[in-house]
Order: C-alpha cells, then structure tokens, then sequence
C-alpha cells in the first residue's frame, strides 16, 4: 500500500508533543536499537557511544611480560663535547665538600 507523500503534511513529535513537517521527524534509537518514537531534529538526541562499551573487545595490557632495566641512564645524564669544537662543559667536575668560614671583628 502506498503512503501519500504532501509536502504540507505534518507530524508530532513523540517526546515533546510540538508538531513539525513530517519530514523533519526522525527515529530514535536507544543502544542502536529503534524505540519507535518519532522525535524532531531538534530535540533528537544520538545515542551515545559509552553505551557500546561492553559489546566490543579491547585488549589493553598495562605491565611488561619481560621488562627491561635503562641501560643507557647514565649514558643519557653526561655530558659531552663534540670534537673539533672544544667544549669547556666536557671538563666540567663536580663535587660535595665543607666550607669554613672565619669572620673576625677587625675594626
């Protein structure tokens, strides 16, 4: 059976009863399934994709099977001077030791 198709034609809404041009009413789904509701387009609301969560498979480790220490630590906090450009920083020497400091009144 045909459905009459006029471009006058009107619907209404089934969430908020307002009436609009039978065009502009859309379906509504809830976790993607159709509810049967016609709702306008602007009050349409899509379904959201958190509700989908459970039906997808997600592999997401979060240790190592075989971890590894860095190596390459030390390496990576030297200093260095790159050759034929002396750099001073490469003779750099750093260390921890006291200080003494004797102040006398000689006024």
């Amino acid at each position: 059976m045909p459905y009459a198709r006029a471009k006058h034609a009107f619907g209404f809404c089934d969430k908020t009863g307002f009436r609009y041009p039978l065009r502009d009413l859309v379906p509504e789904y809830q976790n993607g399934v159709k509810t049967g509701f016609l709702v306008g387009r602007d009050v349409f609301d899509p379904d959201q994709p958190q509700n989908f969560l459970g039906r997808l498979k997600i592999n997401d480790p979060q240790s190592l099977l075989n971890p590894r220490p860095d190596t390459s630590q030390a390496a990576s906090r030297a200093l260095f001077g790159w050759n034929p450009v002396w750099n001073p920083i490469q003779y750099m020497v750093g260390s921890v030791g006291e200080v003494t400091v004797n102040t006398t009144n000689g006024v």
